[in-house]
C-alpha cells in the first residue's frame, strides 16, 4: 500500500479495469485531451479478448473445422481420419490473443492513456491506492472515476468440488490435451459452447444442470431443438440433477455423485468444468471507503446513466449488473461518454440482443412467446424452417428454424433464429424494431440471393393475416 506522505497524482479521469466499457471510455477521454490513467490488475483489454468471448469463439471455430474434417466425404474429398492436436488449437488461440493485446496497447498509447499494471483499491472518494505489478505503489485521484472491474466464474459450494480444482472457462481455453471424459456443471451458454466444441474434438461430454430442461429462459421449442441437435453429436445431458459431492482432481480423474428424480448416480470423468454463473468483481477493492454502495447481489448500485452513489463515479459492465455481454458493455461506454458530454442516453428500454455460438447458432432479440403470454400480449407467429432458406441448402446446414412475433400494429415484437450464422440475422431485425417500422418493410426488401438474410424475406412473407 501507499505509505503515509506519498504524493497523490491527480488526473482528469481514472478507470479501474480495462474491460470493454472502461477501455473505450479511457480512449475517448484521452482523445479529447483529458489526462487519463487506467489501472488493470491482469488482462490488457479485459476478459473478452483474453479469456472469454473471442478466445472461446476461436476454439469453437477450430472445433467446427474438426467437424468438417470428419465429413470430408460429404464434400467429395478422400482423406485419412484426422487427429486432434490440442496444443495447436491452444497455440492458434494464443496467437490471436497476443495480436489483440498488441492492438490494445497501441490504442492506449495513441490516445495518451497512462496504463498502469497493478491492483487498485479505493482509499477514499475518487482516490485509489495502486500496488504495482513489479513492486512499489502509487496514490491516484481524479475528478471522474469509472469502475470497470468485470466478473468472474463461480465455483459452487459442493462437497469436494474446490479440492478437485475444477476448470473454469479460463483453464478450459488453455487445455493442451484432449479430455477423455469432460463433465460440465451448468447447461448455460458457456457450458453448451464448450460441450459441443470438446465433443467435436473427440471428448466424451456429460452436462449436468439443475433445471428440468435446457435454457429455461428460451421458448420450449427452441431449447428442445437445440438439445436434440447437441445430443445427436453424442453429448449426454443430465437435467433436473443435483451434484452431491466430488472426489478426485480434474485432469487426473474425478468421481461425481448426483441425485435426480430417478435416483442417485455416480459418474466418473477425467476433467470437470464449472460453468454455473458469474459473480461481480466488487469485493476487496474498498468501495465502501469511496461511498459506493452495492446491491443485494453484490453489484455496484447505479442509476439509468450508470452513475453510482458516489459523486462523479460511474460503474460499467458486469460489475454494475449490466447484462453480461460485451456489446452491452460497449453501450455502457456510450451512455457514460454522452453523459459526461452533457448529452442524453440511458439504459432504460435498450435492446439486449444476444447469440449463443453453438452450431447451429441461437440468436434472439425482443420478446419470446413465453414473455408475450405472461404479459398478456396478442401476437401473430411466423415460423420458417432453416431448410427453407436456400443459402442453408447450399451449405448443407439446414437444422433449426426462424420465428418472429408480430404485434397488432405490424411491428416486430421479438425474433429468434436457430440456424447457421443466426447471429448475423439480428441486426436488420433490430433496426426494424428500433425504428418502429412494420415487418412489411423487411418482407418487401430486395435481398441478395442466395444469402441467409434472404430468409428474413421468406419468414416475414409467412406472417398470418390479422
Amino acid at each position: 500500500m501507499v505509505s503515509a506522505g506519498s504524493p497523490v497524482e491527480t488526473f482528469d479521469a481514472l478507470v479501474l479495469g480495462s474491460g470493454e466499457a472502461g477501455k473505450y471510455l479511457s480512449w475517448s477521454l484521452g482523445a479529447e485531451g483529458k489526462r487519463v490513467a487506467l489501472v488493470e490488475r491482469r488482462y490488457v483489454g479485459g476478459s473478452c479478448p483474453n479469456i472469454a468471448c473471442l478466445p472461446s469463439k476461436n476454439v469453437v471455430h477450430s472445433a467446427k473445422v474438426a467437424w468438417y474434417a470428419r465429413r470430408l466425404q460429404d464434400f467429395g474429398l478422400n482423406a485419412p481420419a484426422p487427429g486432434i492436436d490440442m496444443t495447436v488449437v491452444r497455440d492458434r488461440k494464443r496467437a490471436m490473443v497476443n495480436g489483440l493485446v498488441e492492438i490494445h496497447n497501441k490504442r492506449f498509447a495513441a490516445n495518451h492513456v497512462e496504463f498502469i499494471h497493478g491492483r487498485g483499491v479505493f482509499t477514499g472518494p475518487r482516490n485509489l491506492s495502486v500496488e504495482l505489478e513489479h513492486g512499489g505503489a502509487r496514490s491516484l485521484s481524479a475528478d471522474t472515476v469509472i469502475v470497470s472491474t468485470g466478473s468472474r466464474a463461480i465455483i459452487p459450494e459442493i462437497a469436494g468440488l474446490r479440492e478437485a480444482q475444477p476448470m473454469t472457462h479460463v483453464e478450459e481455453l488453455e487445455l493442451d490435451t484432449l479430455p477423455g471424459h469432460l463433465l460440465i456443471l451448468g447447461g448455460g451458454y458457456v457450458g453448451l459452447e464448450f460441450a459441443q466444441a470438446m465433443a467435436r474434438f473427440g471428448s466424451a461430454v456429460t452436462v449436468i444442470d439443475r433445471s428440468g430442461r435446457l435454457l429455461p429462459r428460451e421458448d420450449e421449442d427452441v431449447a428442445a431443438e437445440l438439445g436434440r441437435l447437441l445430443a445427436a453429436e453424442g453429448i449426454r445431458f443430465l437435467l433436473g440433477a443435483t451434484v452431491e459431492s466430488v472426489e478426485g482432481r480434474s485432469g487426473d480423474g474425478v468421481v461425481v455423485k448426483i441425485s435426480t428424480a430417478a435416483g442417485e448416480e455416480t459418474i466418473r470423468a477425467t476433467h470437470i468444468l464449472a460453468a454455473v454463473g458469474r459473480a461481480p468483481n466488487t469485493d476487496g477493492i474498498g468501495l465502501e471507503k469511496a461511498g459506493i454502495k452495492l446491491t443485494a447481489t453484490g453489484h455496484i448500485e447505479v442509476n439509468e446513466v450508470l452513475r453510482t452513489t458516489a459523486d462523479n463515479v460511474y460503474a460499467v459492465g458486469d460489475c454494475a449488473g449490466s447484462p453480461h455481454f460485451t456489446h452491452i458493455a460497449f453501450d455502457d461506454y456510450r451512455i457514460v461518454q454522452r453523459t459526461l458530454r452533457g448529452e442524453r442516453r440511458t439504459t432504460i428500454g435498450r435492446q439486449v440482443p444476444y447469440a449463443l455460438f453453438t452450431d447451429p447458432e441461437l440468436a434472439h432479440i425482443g420478446l419470446r412467446e413465453t414473455d408475450a403470454r405472461q404479459q398478456g400480449l396478442g401476437y401473430r407467429l411466423a415460423k420458417l424452417p432453416t431448410a427453407a432458406v436456400l443459402r442453408a441448402q447450399t451449405l448443407g446446414e439446414t437444422h433449426g428454424f426462424l420465428k418472429a412475433l408480430i404485434g397488432d400494429d405490424d411491428r416486430i415484437l421479438g425474433f429468434t433464429a436457430l440456424g447457421v450464422n443466426a447471429g448475423e440475422l439480428l441486426a436488420p431485425v433490430q433496426l426494424m424494431m428500433s425504428a418502429g417500422l412494420p415487418y412489411t418493410t423487411l418482407r418487401d426488401l430486395i435481398v441478395t440471393h442466395p444469402t441467409m438474410t434472404e430468409g428474413l424475406v421468406y419468414l416475414f412473407s409467412s406472417v398470418p393475416g390479422k
